[in-house]
């Protein structure tokens, strides 16, 4: 009985199977690191866009939760005529009776052409529209000052204006106490905005007070956009009653729509972008397990005498199709390994770049490590089987 047991094939341990399987890596290492490279570009690319896709929905949650989703817009429509519907003058007094509303404020459009000095025609206005702003605009909205000061009512009724930071730029205006032209009015800037991020359009308008754009612009005191924010818990109740609020009996005269919608529609496109990339990174890893198994079935073209050489020795089919299969997937490891650090790299090089908080998702690490290993296994299994049946004497006389 205990001779039976010495005669039998004797299994190779989990460090032998190691060390067998790296011997035959160390020993083509420029084939070996032409091939993990395809696995680490492929694994790269994943985690780098899975990475990347997380911090930028990060930055915009975090956008959100700074600027607040409370926020409601109710605009003027347009008539059947094509004509602007005009909102009452006492839109904003007849919002701020809303239980819930804690802010409203409005702003209107003024027909002014700005331009930068009166040297310049007055059909050169450089895309610059002009606004009517109540004093507690840039406190409702969340908005900033970069240079100078805001409106107040000091200051609301004299010709100064407030220049959004795209309209400074395309003025030419670098610092507040410089003249502009509005229409025939010299009129000093007093201030230039941060970009405001809930009201983009902001940032390309020229604003003043509504006293001042009654008196020198023979603005009409009708607002055209009514700002309001709410409790979070009542916004949606708010946004039902709203237009009815501010035109009772023409409701379908005013738009009511929520500013923060636009950051959450960024975030659901940026979805649909991860999704394509994360398709081509599968594909590069494709292409990388391509070159493994065909790295591996050279690997055993070459290596017939090794082979039989095992064989004629004891080595069981057994243990010839786990040499091959663990040096396969020891060079797919490699490659996700060094895959999934350069991914990671780039996400936080980039996101650093970007000024957004970097996010690497486990999962994404994890994810990627199992899909090199799920490609070292399907990728050797087919040369480990054709090492494997190799007959000895045949393999001991390839030449």
């Amino acid at each position: 009985m205990n001779a039976k047991k010495d005669l039998r094939p004797s299994r190779l341990a989990p460090r032998d199977v190691l060390r067998v399987g790296s011997v035959g890596l160390r020993a083509r290492r420029a084939r070996v690191v032409l091939s993990a490279l395809g696995i680490a570009i492929g694994i790269a690319t994943m985690v780098a866009v899975v990475g990347l896709s997380e911090s930028s929905r990060a930055d915009l949650m975090n956008q959100l939760d700074r600027l607040g989703t409370n926020l409601l817009t109710a605009e003027a429509a347009e008539s059947a005529d094509g004509k602007q519907i005009k909102l009452p003058k006492s839109a904003v007094a007849m919002v701020r009776r809303i239980g819930p509303v804690q802010q409203a404020t409005a702003t209107g459009h003024v027909t002014a052409q700005v331009r930068r000095s009166d040297v310049v025609p007055e059909e050169r206005t450089a895309g610059v529209t002009t606004l009517a702003a109540r004093t507690d605009l840039l406190s409702t909205l969340g908005g900033g000052v970069d240079r100078g000061v805001w409106l107040d009512p000091a200051n609301e009724r004299l010709p100064v204006t407030v220049l959004g930071a795209v309209a400074a730029e395309r003025i030419g205006v670098t610092r507040p106490g410089e003249t502009i032209m509005m229409n025939e009015t010299r009129v000093v800037v007093v201030g230039i905005l941060k970009p405001v991020e809930l009201v983009p359009n902001l940032d390309r308008t020229a604003l003043v007070g509504f006293p001042a754009a009654e008196r020198y612009f023979a603005f009409d005191g009708h607002p055209t956009t009514v700002f309001e924010r709410s409790t979070d818990a009542s916004v949606e109740d708010v946004r039902a009653i709203l237009a009815r609020t501010i035109s009772p009996g023409a409701e379908a005269g005013v738009k009511v729509s929520r500013p923060s919608d636009a950051l959450a529609a960024k975030a659901a496109t940026d979805e649909g972008l991860t999704t394509l990339m994360l398709g081509l990174g599968a594909v590069a890893l494709l292409v990388g397990g391509v070159g493994v198994a065909n790295t591996m079935v050279i690997s055993v073209l070459e290596r017939r005498q090794e082979i039989g050489l095992r064989r004629s020795l004891g080595a069981t089919r057994g243990a010839i199709r786990v040499q091959f299969l663990t040096e396969s997937l020891l060079l797919s490891a490699l490659g996700g390994a060094v895959g999934a650090v350069l991914g990671a790299l780039a996400t936080y090089g980039f996101a650093r770049a970007q000024g957004w908080s970097a996010v690497v998702p486990p999962w994404s690490l994890a994810g990627g490590l199992g899909a090199t290993l799920f490609i070292g296994v399907v990728a050797g299994l087919y040369p480990a089987i054709r090492a494997a049946r190799l007959h000895p004497t045949v393999a001991l006389n390839a030449t």
